[in-house]
Order: C-alpha cells, then structure tokens, then sequence
C-alpha cells in the first residue's frame, strides 16, 4: 500500500493571486497558514500553504512570475467539505465576502445537499449539509 489514512496529502494549484486566494481559504473557510514564501527568489515558485492545524492535507498555491500559469478549473474540480449540519447563510456569506462566488453546481446532487462557491481563480468548494460515511 502506497498511502493510509495516516499519510499527509498536498494538493497543489496555480493560483492567479495569493493574497486573494490566502483571503478566501483563510478569512473565509478558516483554514490556517502553514507556510508561505516571504521573498523573492528568481527561478522559485510563491507560495501559500493552507490547511486545518494539525490536519493531514493542505493546499499548495503557487505563482510562478517568470513564467505564468493561468489557473485551468474545470465545472468538476470540486474540494467537498463535509458539514454533517445544513449550510448556513452566514457561511455562505463568509466565503463570498472572503472573495468567492456562489455558483450553481454542474451536478444537481450538489446544489441539492449543499452550496458551491467558486474561489478567485475559479476552483470550486462545496459546502454539503451530509456526512461523509463509507
């Protein structure tokens, strides 16, 4: 076996802006910094790491200024969060003055069990009111 449930996991995405991106995955879903680049260094990448203290995945945001890639989400790049509650306004509203954009879903399950909101480069997270049970 090559991963468990112990293994960290880094999902890495371009991203356009990393202050703009910091806004909304900190100030509005609540993760926290876990690392950042602080200076400039040619032929590096900026980056921003996001994810839960103490959890077992984060996000990896990258800018490359020497040589720019534009963030390329599709309708079904989805990050599910889920809630096990309904979805409230205010964290709706939370994400959206973070930056984000309510968006209706590609797939009708999702707006059906929950809310999708499109970050500033265009990825989708789904706040869905269900557990997560195998």
């Amino acid at each position: 076996m090559i991963i468990d449930a112990k293994t960290h996991v880094r999902v890495a995405r371009p991203s356009r802006d990393l202050a703009a991106a910091e806004r909304f995955y900190v100030d509005g879903l609540g993760l926290a910094v876990q690392w950042r680049s602080t200076e400039r260094v040619p032929g590096k990448h900026d980056l921003l790491m996001v994810g839960p203290p103490g959890g077992g995945w984060h996000f990896e945001l990258t800018v490359d200024p020497e040589h720019p890639m534009e963030p390329t989400p599709t309708v079904d790049d989805l990050f599910v969060v889920y809630l096990d509650a309904p979805v409230e306004e205010e964290q709706v509203e939370r994400l959206l003055a973070a930056g984000g954009t309510r968006v209706p879903s590609h797939n009708p399950y999702w707006d059906e069990y929950g809310v999708t909101v499109a970050d500033p480069d265009g990825y989708r997270l789904v706040l869905c009111s269900r557990s997560w049970s195998i």
